[in-house]
């Protein structure tokens, strides 16, 4: 009766529109009551769940991100990349991917970079004659290529999910290589629908115009080498990394590129504090739901019932996968990791999967996630950016769910493809 109570009220709320925190909040307290466990209960466990040094690194990110976005550093990244590709049939589409992978690099942001990405070349796209859903549909899904390639924050509450026994280090390193055919995928679908609608190729600039635009975007390039440099050889942690990112980012805006005012420094203070306060809010109340489902055996219960399934572990990673790609159309990213690591973590594990590389599978699970309806927020972001309805977007969005599918069921499969960098660690 507990499991009806816990998972009933968490989909009435989320079916009236409730916001995904007060869901799991809410119905985490409604399940203790009828545990008869004193619901401050719940509140423990939700400032115990955010209470964690690890999850510093979040808000730092967070502001890292912000503070690109209103510096102007996404627009000498797109500078760089269409001078390099813009020569391509469709060369936008091609612009816009490498930039997102360029900035995903920065900032780790999926969200961040749909915004930044989709504030700056959405725009241009339908100026040079670009369809609006294609514009978006590329900026959209360009955008999840952050979420693989270091550093990313989603990493750090995976890290956090599995009881702090995964390396941040080597989620780093694992995410590499998934996020660079991620990229590559999403760039030949790019190019098809691009050929198919006969959009127009640009113009090659020359050598020494790429050579100067890549010195121009070179200062926030190299923070990303920073960051990650930094904590594969020990210097720093994942979260001292993080701080150090605001910092060489805020002194490379200020003092290199000159573009970064008060104004641009308030704002980005003010979302960054925004962003921060929803996400380590959401992590705080999946906690507690989390910590419930823990309490009344769900983690076991669902690995014995996947395990009568089948004893087969393809069989057993796709139904895994199956419903990680339901369960991210209809909630947030971040509840989810924090929810289904502590459950499905210990299956893998069982099949003889690597917990480094379940993670780059959650999250590139969940990151799709983030591209479709009924939640996704960085399709919800896109849209609003190109003034479409999401439904516009839908119909023409599925080629660019191809390279999703394969690079998942890729990263499921063969596991060197996640595990031979952090091999070499």
């Amino acid at each position: 009766m507990e499991l009806v109570i816990l998972f009933g009220v968490f989909i009435v709320l989320l079916l009236m529109g409730v916001p995904v925190a007060f869901c799991l909040g809410l119905s985490s307290i409604a399940t203790l009551m009828y545990l008869d466990i004193p619901t401050i209960v719940a509140f423990q466990r939700m400032a115990a769940g955010m209470n964690i040094f690890a999850l510093m690194a979040i808000p730092f990110f967070i502001y890292a991100g912000e503070l690109m976005n209103q510096s102007g550093i996404a627009d000498r990244l797109i500078q760089f990349a269409h001078a390099l590709l813009g020569r391509v049939r469709g060369g936008l589409g091609q612009v816009d991917v490498v930039s997102s992978m360029m900035f995903g690099a920065i900032s780790g942001s999926a969200v961040a970079s749909a915004s930044a990405m989709g504030s700056a070349l959405i725009p241009t796209m339908k100026n040079e004659g670009y369809d609006v859903d294609y514009a978006v549909n590329v900026t959209v899904t360009a955008s999840t290529t952050g979420l693989l390639i270091p550093p990313s924050h989603n990493m750090i509450i995976y890290s956090v999910a599995a009881g702090g026994s995964v390396s941040v280090a080597a989620l780093f390193l694992a995410g590499i290589i998934p996020g660079l055919l991620l990229g590559a995928g999403l760039m030949v679908a790019a190019y098809w629908v691009a050929v198919r609608r006969a959009y127009p190729a640009g113009h090659f600039p020359g050598w020494r115009q790429v050579l100067i635009y890549f010195f121009a975007a070179l200062p926030g390039l190299i923070s990303a080498l920073i960051i990650v440099g930094g904590i594969l050889s020990g210097v720093f942690t994942a979260t001292e990394s993080s701080a150090i990112a605001v910092i060489y980012t805020w002194l490379v805006a200020t003092f290199v590129y000159r573009s970064l005012g008060w104004k641009g420094f308030v704002t980005a203070s003010i979302n960054a504090v925004k962003t921060t306060s929803l996400v380590l809010l959401i992590i705080g109340a999946a906690a507690a739901f989390g910590w419930v489902l823990a309490l009344t055996e769900v983690p076991l219960r669902l690995s014995e019932l996947l395990l009568s399934i089948s004893d087969n572990p393809i069989i057993i990673l796709l139904i895994i996968n199956l419903i990680l790609l339901m369960l991210g159309t209809f909630m947030d990213m971040s509840p989810l990791i924090v929810i289904t690591t502590p459950i499905f973590l210990p299956v893998v594990v069982d099949l003889g999967m690597d917990p480094v590389q379940f993670g780059i599978m959650l999250i590139l699970n969940l990151g799709l996630g983030l591209v479709t309806p009924p939640v996704g927020t960085a399709l919800f972001v896109g849209c609003s950016v190109g003034g479409i309805r999401i439904e516009d977007t839908i119909r023409s969005i599925l080629p660019f769910y191809v390279p999703f599918l394969l690079v998942l069921l890729a990263v499921t499969f063969i596991p060197s493809l996640s595990l031979f960098l952090t091999s070499l660690l």
